[in-house]
């Protein structure tokens, strides 16, 4: 079963048909929102799930963990993949708070176009920008989605003129909105001068009602409103803001859409968008700055491991992008980091946390692999020609706390517990002699973290544990031989990572400083995400 069976013609025009792409964006702006809509209109779900985790609400596709459903929060990526038109979608939907932004950064690492979501009432927020920065050193092309234009917020001029500011990008519109923010009536096709005239349906659980006009019948029907948009179209014909396919793929211009997830408006159109003009699975990069062809044998690599998706499957799930060749369910490939055999009896396709077993899989498709206690994140796996895909890296944690188990008694499932949450990557592990391994250091990017630690030991390993902070603020890299000039200095400790690293910890900028001026020969390098 490890032979290629697919002829290369037949690899290269599945992978012409593959859009993988994520929603970014900051917490709140409507990502999962978006994300049920968009698999409402490629008709894989009968209705849209709320987000918002009030009592009495449908609950989410994407949104699967408890603490997602009770907070209206996503705090895990999920993978959906669905056909719509002749194409194959995978969207992955990615954390919104920042607390959660290395998840995010591993996920924008499997994907080859990303979807900007932007709040029409507050433009380009902080994590949004921060996310823009991640997207445009990967080159990723961008399409910008204007949200919530069914409630009052910005001009639509103005919010073209902050994405120039901000991002440096220069916005295209596809669409332009008929009716203010807070008056959504439908859209202008800025391509053919038509007008997309939007209906509600009861709560946007369905598919909204969409009616096609031509610009005379949209003037009879709208008439302000129509001529204010087609102005404002003008407007931006005069300033060149015209969709150019070679300045998108290039990062130079960024799409624009108007719509309402919610309500389900404008959602059609994106989905249209990313079929006609989002980028299919192209030949990645190894780390030797080659690239394997899409029809080179299989290979691909693990972004994301999770485990706990639910009670019913009490089993790890490495979620791996296919870059090149056909994945076959059963196929034996080398496991890059160790040199070791892997088989892959076990494969699945994913959609949020419902899983049915995949058969075979194309470049840009997403496999889930059960049970793959050997992969972490960053692993690459491969058939016949030896390829290694770049790591992801960790980013600098910033919050630390030391971790307990409650009862001694359950000591087993406490270390079993932490080692499963130090493999996913939802915390780093850090562990020193002078503590032993009864209380190892959790560090995490953002404070909520370790509510999401706290409760998966407690409810996935049944190991109830405390958890006391530490004031440490930064950590930087360093080396064994500067390990005994660091344990004599105050507000500083080493610990050392699973994956090898030794990290000094300090208190605070001040003090990083003071060691330094004191040690200038010590090694104390900054945790760099590239």
């Amino acid at each position: 079963m490890n032979a290629q069976t697919h002829s290369s013609k037949e690899i290269v025009r599945q992978a012409r048909r593959r859009r993988t792409f994520a929603v970014i964006s900051h917490p709140d702006a409507g990502k999962s929102t978006l994300t049920e809509a968009l698999a409402l209109h490629a008709r894989v779900i009968g209705q849209a799930g709320a987000v918002h985790g009030k009592a009495g609400r449908r609950s989410t596709v994407s949104d699967w963990m408890k603490m997602e459903q009770d907070r209206g929060i996503s705090i895990s990526s999920a993978a959906l993949q669905f056909e719509y038109r002749d194409c194959v979608i995978n969207l992955i939907d990615t954390p919104g708070h920042a607390d959660f932004s290395e998840d995010t950064y591993r996920v924008l690492s499997a994907v080859d176009c990303t979807v900007m979501l932007v709040d029409a009432a507050k433009g380009l927020e902080a994590q949004t920008m921060k996310l823009f920065e991640v997207c445009r050193h990967r080159n990723l092309p961008i399409i910008t989605v204007i949200n919530k234009w069914d409630r009052p917020g910005l001009d639509a001029l103005a919010l073209m003129d902050e994405i120039v500011d901000r991002t440096g990008m220069v916005p295209t519109p596809l669409t332009w909105p008929v009716g203010q923010s807070g008056d959504f009536r439908g859209v202008l096709d800025r391509a053919s001068g038509a007008y997309t005239k939007f209906s509600r349906t009861d709560g946007g659980a369905t598919i909204a009602g969409e009616e096609a006009l031509d610009p005379a019948s949209a003037a009879e029907l709208e008439g302000e409103a129509w001529t204010t948009a087609q102005d404002e179209s003008e407007l931006l014909d005069m300033e060149g803001q015209n969709h150019d396919e070679a300045r998108f793929l290039a990062g130079e211009t960024t799409p624009v859409m108007f719509a309402s997830a919610v309500l389900n408006f404008g959602v059609h159109k994106l989905l249209d968008t990313l079929v006609d003009i989002a980028p299919p699975a192209e030949a990645r990069l190894d780390v030797a700055g080659q690239r394997r062809p899409v029809d080179s044998p299989f290979s691909g690599f693990v972004f994301k491991v999770q485990a706990g998706m639910d009670s019913h499957h009490r089993d790890r799930l490495a979620y791996v992008r296919v870059c090149s060749g056909v994945f076959e369910r059963g196929m034996v490939v080398t496991h890059a980091q160790s040199g070791k055999p892997f088989a892959t009896k076990y494969a699945q396709q994913v959609f949020g946390r419902d899983r049915e077993s995949v058969d075979e899989a194309f470049p840009g498709d997403v496999v889930g692999l059960v049970n793959a206690s050997a992969l972490r994140v960053g692993d690459s796996l491969y058939l016949d020609e030896k390829v290694e895909y770049p790591p992801i890296p960790t980013f600098s944690p910033e919050h630390f706390m030391v971790i307990r188990a409650k009862d001694s008694s359950k000591y087993k499932q406490f270390r079993r517990g932490i080692d499963q949450l130090d493999h996913e990557g939802v915390v780093q592990v850090l562990r020193s002699d002078l503590r032993g391994d009864q209380a190892p250091v959790l560090g995490a990017v953002g404070p909520m973290q370790f509510e999401v630690a706290e409760d998966r030991m407690v409810n996935e390993f049944n190991a109830p544990c405390s958890l006391e902070r530490l004031g440490f603020s930064l950590a930087r890299r360093t080396v064994p031989d500067a390990v005994p000039t660091l344990a004599r200095e105050r507000s500083v400790e080493v610990l050392s990572r699973s994956d090898g690293e030794l990290l000094a910890l300090f208190s605070d900028r001040w003090r990083l400083a003071g060691v330094e001026r004191e040690h200038p020969d010590l090694v104390l390098e900054p945790l760099v995400v590239s």
